[in-house]
């Protein structure tokens, strides 16, 4: 009996021992959430950037559970889903777009978030000082120099007078950009034009009218317009008016050229800020930053619709 006793209690304390082991994996695997506004080449380029360096930094396989979500444009999603990622508690979070990241601080102001594809942070309330976070947020900017970017349009189509501007009112980022846009224009001498759209379904109507009105159209990082890129690109051949944007996936789905960035490394470069949180950093010791790289995006079909050569694109 006594040896029976011993040989349970020896098994017993396999059994612990073998749970303390599952514990540890399990606590050993990183959890990450991801909240995508919608469904754009740009967001959809940041996320897969940011998932590649995760993995190129040693985060794979059973080391990390990502829970990806995409609100698809809809401000209840945002809502319900933010809250769902609080409820995961996961280690660290990540919010693509300007109000995708509103959304989640607000949703979950505990848990630590990067951000990517997001204009102004600051103007947007998700940190209020850029170089020393003192909420649970910091990541990295899509702004570009605006008033360089309209400098570049004019210096692209240089007898046009008249800008249109189209962009989403309700987008923090936008209002942002049109308005450095708008006093650049006006710097120039340029008359604006402007339409605002609800949704993608404004687009086209939208861009018409612009195009009934202008002589070049600029478009900024608008998340709701680049979800209909390409729309926005065959009324800019239809109409022969063309479309300077602010983003580079904007160029490549229906732009001539602009001054931007690559939105995979800028989901790579947030990837970086993530990492440094997994391993202990806090975020208040992680200011925000600015993209590492700005280069020349052409978009070759467009750019010979509008009898333009590389060389008019050299900044």
């Amino acid at each position: 009996m006594k040896k029976l006793l011993i040989g349970l209690g020896a098994i017993a304390m396999l059994g612990l021992a073998a749970c303390g082991k599952q514990a540890q994996a399990k606590d050993d695997t990183v959890k990450v959430g991801i909240l995508q506004l919608i469904d754009q080449t740009a967001l959809t380029d940041a996320r897969q950037g940011f998932e590649q360096e995760l993995k190129a930094q040693g985060y794979s396989g059973k080391k990390i559970k990502i829970d990806y979500v995409n609100a698809q444009g809809d401000q209840a999603n945002l809502k319900t889903m933010s809250e769902q990622l609080k409820k995961d508690h996961n280690d660290v979070n990540l919010a693509i777009a300007t109000p995708a990241a509103q959304a989640l601080q607000k949703g979950d102001p505990d848990t630590p978030m990067v951000f990517t594809a997001v204009t102004d942070p600051k103007a947007a309330g998700i940190v209020d000082d850029p170089k020393a976070p003192t909420t649970n947020a910091t990541g990295v900017v899509d702004m570009v120099d605006i008033p360089a970017q309209i400098q570049y349009m004019h210096k692209l189509f240089p007898k046009a007078k008249t800008v249109g501007m189209l962009y989403n009112a309700a987008e923090q980022n936008s209002i942002v950009q049109i308005k450095a846009a708008t006093k650049a224009a006006k710097q120039l001498g340029l008359k604006v034009v402007k339409r605002t759209v609800a949704s993608t379904n404004d687009v086209q109507s939208a861009t018409e009218s612009l195009a009934g009105q202008a002589e070049v159209i600029y478009v900024p990082t608008d998340n709701t317009v680049a979800a209909a890129m390409s729309t926005v690109g065959k009324v800019s051949l239809a109409k022969h008016v063309p479309v300077v944007p602010a983003a580079s996936t904007m160029v490549k789905d229906g732009g001539v050229a602009t001054i931007g960035i690559n939105y995979k490394d800028l989901g790579k470069q947030t990837a970086k800020l993530a990492v440094k949180i997994l391993k202990g950093k806090a975020v208040k010791k992680l200011a925000v930053e600015d993209p590492a790289k700005v280069t020349v995006i052409r978009n070759q079909k467009m750019m010979k619709a509008f009898d333009i050569t590389t060389a008019d694109t050299k900044q």
